[in-house]
């Protein structure tokens, strides 16, 4: 594969259409939106196949052709990506689900799905000459940052809440990033790292705010097409803080469609968060193309408690082009069903994980899915971090 070169040709404003360099150092676009990979498609098919693909490595670099990097043999990677798609049989019986999947992303490095969009973003940045970056992150980001400029020998600068799970900040500590920790949320990381940011030293990796986190997220739905034996499955139930992962699973949906894979068929993709902050859910049911900040966001899962997002009006846009939907379930409820998840697959998945099912649960009820359909539950992370969430929670259950 090292002769096969990205098919990369531009930046493209996500709200304006307005084109850039993709080979300079890009963060937003001068309308202050995110900007989005795009590529010669026509390239691409000379080399991109699915034929091809069956003689390729197995991680996320295997889709080289559409990925934002062009210098393979000087990758750095911890094998990120080509994660399972595990049937889960044993919900037949209690749900007649026949046709029911998880994508465990907790078996990628570092824990989590962030694995792929944080090495695309270092990836991508040290080819166009970065060597400091910083990022605001409630956990799992945060640890793939640290983890993937300590194999770089590059340098991270993390700003994370001070009530971040414990486990989380030793995972950045020992990988040698700078930890600082903020009285707030995520957002207030954000105006803290702006502050101390000022002369623009360190690049900033944050959510959508630089263009190829999602390159990195995109593969998991070019991953979902190769392992349903090409087709996609019928809904998509997707935890969604920043949203990067269900944005970029539709632009790898869009891209296929390019390529020739698929034709106009999508999923319906449903975005799932937290009832103590839930925004897109709220601009969803109110039909409204932004989603306003949450104030006081409070739930037990790190990755949801995101108050804002940067890709809130591509997100709800996707909800309603796919047919979609939003959805709010309680930390109790992403507890118990993060156990159930468990229980019935062998898989400990972070509370985003369990929250997914939570949400099938609720849709089943609601006759919003079908039982026969195929249905994919994203677990975004590994339930070990969280102990102390499962923790607290098992002591509520003994006080009540």
């Amino acid at each position: 594969m090292a002769d096969i070169k990205s098919a990369l040709s531009h930046l493209e404003c996500s709200k304006t259409g307005a084109t850039y360099d993709p080979f300079k150092p890009m963060t937003l676009s001068s309308a202050g939106a995110p900007l989005l990979a795009r590529y010669d498609i026509s390239k691409a098919k000379r080399t991109l196949t699915r034929n091809a693909l069956t003689h390729r490595r197995t991680d996320m670099w295997r889709y080289t052709e559409m990925m934002p990097i062009n210098n393979l043999p000087g990758l750095h990677t911890l094998g990120e990506g080509g994660t399972p798609l595990r049937k889960a049989p044993r919900f037949k019986d209690p749900y007649g689900l026949s046709s029911l999947f998880i994508k465990d992303e907790s078996v990628n490095p570092t824990g989590s799905f962030k694995a792929r969009g944080l090495s695309a973003a270092v990836n991508a940045a040290l080819e166009r000459g970065i060597d400091t970056f910083a990022i605001p992150s409630a956990g799992n980001a945060g640890g793939a940052l640290a983890a993937y400029a300590a194999l770089s020998g590059t340098r991270a600068h993390i700003f994370m809440p001070a009530d971040t799970p414990s486990a989380f900040i030793q995972e950045c500590r020992s990988a040698g990033a700078d930890v600082v920790l903020v009285d707030g949320l995520i957002s207030d990381c954000g105006d803290k790292l702006h502050h101390l940011n000022s002369s623009g030293e360190w690049f900033n990796v944050s959510t959508l705010k630089e263009p190829y986190r999602i390159e990195g997220k995109k593969t998991m739905g070019y991953e979902l097409f190769e392992q349903l034996d090409g087709v996609l499955p019928d809904v998509i139930i997707y935890p969604t803080g920043g949203g990067t992962g269900l944005i970029g699973m539709w632009k790898a949906f869009n891209e296929m469609e390019e390529l020739g894979w698929i034709g106009s068929e999508r999923p319906r993709m449903v975005s799932v968060q937290a009832s103590g902050c839930a925004p897109i859910v709220r601009a969803w049911q109110h039909g409204q193309s932004k989603a306003e900040y949450w104030q006081n966001a409070k739930t037990s899962a790190s990755g949801l408690r995101v108050p804002a997002a940067i890709g809130d009006f591509i997100i709800l846009d996707i909800l309603k082009k796919s047919n979609g939907c939003a959805i709010a379930v309680s930390d109790e409820e992403m507890i118990h069903y993060s156990n159930e998840m468990a229980h019935l697959t062998g898989i400990f998945p972070a509370p985003e994980g369990g929250a997914t099912l939570a949400t099938l649960h609720s849709m089943l009820d609601k006759g919003l899915v079908k039982r026969e359909e195929t249905i994919v539950l994203f677990n975004t992370g590994s339930g070990y971090k969280y102990l102390e969430a499962f923790s607290n929670s098992g002591k509520k259950h003994l006080a009540n």
